[in-house]
């Protein structure tokens, strides 16, 4: 064992080890050294990183517990060179053996019988650094059973796929340094020490920004500006906005490089133009410029070039986004025309102006604004998203046939006739805020359209009736459309959603067409005379100030459920039974009546027979409850401080404090808070059994220190009182219950 430790060579981590120890103790748990089995683990991320300069730390902590070991440093570019694999196999087994003449393999087939016989009974520490490629797995450590029992083989890697394919056990996926970590390196590089000097302080929160925690980024920057002054310092921030860092770059660009024509034009596209954007929106695009993006998207993900993050949108580090605008650039610096793509508004200009962008694929303007509009717009389009388009229409010129997303946000048109007759692929649409728009014409035309929004097209006032026979319309929006007049009188949406419709006008329209896969239906309206029907797939039904809904329909042939599972009129003040009894069918399991005026809910309540959720909250008039659906199971009344009536004679058994009274008209009961607590009740419930007479509750808790917040000096009660009336019902005998929210008891 002596010998062992003398041969082993002690590895150069890292001038500035940040960060280091944690992430070591990590993967130290997915090694599991003290287990006597064969595993394999990958060290996963993004080019700079930290992989390699982890893994070294790990071989340096933990080689001396095996019986051989090697870190094969640089595994991807020495398999690039001519017999490289070879080599890499003659370098293995040289570290491991110590002897040269059992080293030579010659070709690639005898170094695999070579490994697999020499080193299946020994204890093996194995690093693989920098793997790109399933061969080199496959040639170095192929299978565990090439290894003896306890052995370690660790693989790093930017790409998630390798792991995958060759069954590796575990993997680590390298975190970016959190804003401490990225400040001490950071520090450490530009002035030697682990904290910025003070009249630095906002310059070097503008280099760790802009370096995203990627050690790589904070070391070459830092050290770059170490001895700078402070207008060197500004000066090299924006330089690096415009021209980023080559050294950077460089290390950046190797998972690029790797990347076959169609997934670079998908990483470019999200590096200009997607980062951010929801998946399915993006395939949507790139899938009509026939760039494969179902596989394309996960092999960009596979090599740690772009995330899936929160909602299923596109993420991308910052460096990796300006790495994709410079490649871009770099196709044609001084001629902006000549490049692929446009984002940086000046060259966008530029390029109208001189109309030189005859192959435009992707137009987006989210910030410039324009006195004038353009001549011309490339017929190759797929996505024009202009808000403020300064023109009242489209140029003249323009057909739009491959065009799939058009937004047009805030614009002047009038009418969508000229240049909207043939957008045959388009998927999305979106006009909303476009208050000169008076109609939305014959969409029949547009076959594949599965967005349709106008929100608050104020003077809107026809829309024809072909948008309720829109095959693939998946989302409906017609919001704040204030003057909206004629609305469709009828809407077979097979592929219906979304439909919304919010403070619009008009005749409403008949929901007849069985939807398939309907989740979402919103009606704020005052649409007239309608009626919805076949509502089997529908999840959520929300209906405010929906007063002039005439029915719900089951469907006639096979009796499927028609009303949803969820159901809520929030904010529309229903205040009849006549109201509730469109929304009953007895098969919805949670109805929402917050906010609405009942005085007394009616006795219709007693028809839900499928109700397990009534939600009350903010019913500030309600007074009492006649009948509860049968099998209602959960109920809810916030912001409720008012005694009600409710049906019943039995007090629930989770009442723990009870107090008869049967002489006397007074009946007190004080609740002492349990010590446990420690001043965390928030609220409390009490329950009043009776059979005739107003009632007058005084509630007595004490606080916390013996008093309340709202005491007066001179009132020693110490108390919270409650007055509460509540009016008798002499048909029946009831219960009454009430909950005081947020009570302050400490």
């Amino acid at each position: 064992m002596v010998s062992i430790i003398v041969n082993r060579t002690y590895l150069n981590v890292a001038k500035y080890p940040v960060g280091i120890e944690s992430r070591v103790k990590d993967i130290n748990l997915l090694l599991s050294i003290g287990r006597n089995d064969i595993r394999m683990v990958g060290i996963l991320g993004v080019g700079g990183i930290g992989k390699t300069t982890i893994a070294k730390a790990i071989y340096n902590l933990i080689a001396h517990q095996f019986e051989v070991s090697c870190f094969l440093a640089n595994v991807r570019e020495t398999s690039k060179q001519e017999s490289g694999l070879v080599q890499l196999q003659e370098t293995l087994l040289s570290e491991i053996l110590r002897d040269a003449r059992i080293s030579k393999v010659g070709n690639v087939d005898r170094g695999i019988n070579v490994i697999k016989h020499r080193l299946c009974s020994k204890r093996v520490l194995l690093i693989l650094d920098d793997v790109d490629q399933l061969v080199q797995l496959e040639t170095l450590a192929g299978k565990c059973d090439w290894f003896g029992l306890g052995s370690r083989i660790i693989i790093t890697t930017r790409d998630k796929s390798l792991l995958t394919n060759h069954q590796v056990d575990f993997t680590y996926q390298v975190k970016e340094m959190d804003h401490s970590e990225a400040l001490q390196l950071f520090s450490w590089n530009a002035f030697k020490r682990d904290k910025p000097v003070d009249e630095y302080a906002e310059l070097t929160e503008r280099a760790v920004h802009y370096a995203g925690g990627l050690p790589l980024a904070l070391m070459v920057v830092g050290s770059d500006l170490y001895g700078s002054d402070m207008i060197q310092w500004e000066s090299a921030l924006d330089k690096y906005k415009r021209i980023p860092n080559k050294n950077i770059q460089e290390i950046l660009k190797i998972s690029y490089d790797r990347l076959d024509d169609n997934e670079k034009d998908i990483f470019l596209d999200i590096a200009c133009f997607f980062k951010g954007k929801h998946a399915n929106y993006v395939i949507k695009i790139l899938d009509k410029c026939g760039f494969f993006p179902d596989i394309g998207i996960q092999v960009l993900i596979d090599k740690s070039l772009i995330t899936i993050e929160e909602y299923n949108n596109l993420g991308m580090h910052d460096l990796l986004q300006e790495m994709g605008r410079e490649i871009v650039r770099q196709e044609s610096p001084e001629e902006p025309g000549e490049r692929s793509r446009l984002w940086f508004h000046e060259d966008v200009r530029h390029v109208l102006e001189e109309n030189t962008m005859k192959r435009l694929r992707l137009f987006i303007n989210r910030n410039a604004l324009f006195s004038g509009g353009p001549n011309y717009l490339s017929n190759e389009l797929r996505l024009l998203e202009w808000p403020e388009y300064p023109l009242q229409s489209l140029p003249s010129n323009f057909h739009g046939k491959r065009l799939v997303v058009l937004k047009m946000r805030n614009n002047l048109f009038k009418g969508l006739h000229d240049g909207f007759k043939n957008l045959q692929n388009l998927t999305i649409m979106d006009f909303s805020n476009c208050e000169f728009l008076t109609e939305v014409p014959d969409l029949s035309k547009m076959p594949n359209l599965e967005e349709l929004t106008l929100d608050n097209c104020t003077n809107l006032v026809e829309v024809h009736h072909s948008v309720g026979f829109l095959d693939k319309l998946k989302v409906l929006r017609f919001v704040e459309c204030s003057n909206l007049r004629s609305f469709p009188r009828s809407l077979k949406l097979r592929s219906l959603v979304v439909l919304m419709l919010e403070d619009c006008s008009g005749n409403f329209p008949e929901i007849e067409c069985k939807m398939r896969t309907k989740k979402f239906l919103k009606l704020s309206t005052s649409l007239q005379n309608g009626s919805i029907q076949q509502l089997q797939h529908l999840k959520r039904l929300h209906l405010n100030d929906c007063s002039k809904l005439v029915k719900f329909s089951k469907n006639a042939e096979d009796d499927i459920q028609s009303m949803p599972s969820i159901v809520s009129t929030k904010e529309s003040e229903v205040s009849s039974s006549a109201e509730l009894s469109i929304i009953n069918d007895g098969s919805s399991s949670m109805l929402d009546l917050s906010g609405s005026s009942f005085v007394s809910l009616p006795s219709c309540m007693g028809g839900f027979l499928g109700l397990r959720c009534l939600k009350l909250d903010d019913c500030k008039q309600l007074q009492e409850i006649l009948v509860l659906p049968p099998k209602m199971e959960e109920g809810h009344l916030e912001d409720h401080l008012f005694g009600i009536i409710f049906p019943g004679n039995k007090i629930p058994d989770w009442f723990c404090h009870h107090k008869e009274n049967s002489t006397s008209d007074l009946c007190e009961i004080d609740i002492n808070e349990p010590p446990h607590l420690d001043g965390e009740i928030i609220g409390m419930a009490l329950l009043l059994f009776k059979e005739y007479g107003d009632v007058n509750l005084d509630v007595h808790v004490p606080t916390k220190r013996g008093r309340s917040d709202d005491d007066d000096d001179d009132d020693d009660d110490g108390n919270l009182e409650s007055n509460l009336l509540v009016p008798h019902q002499k048909r029946y005998p009831s219960t009454m219950s009430f909950t005081v929210s947020d009570l302050n008891l400490g």
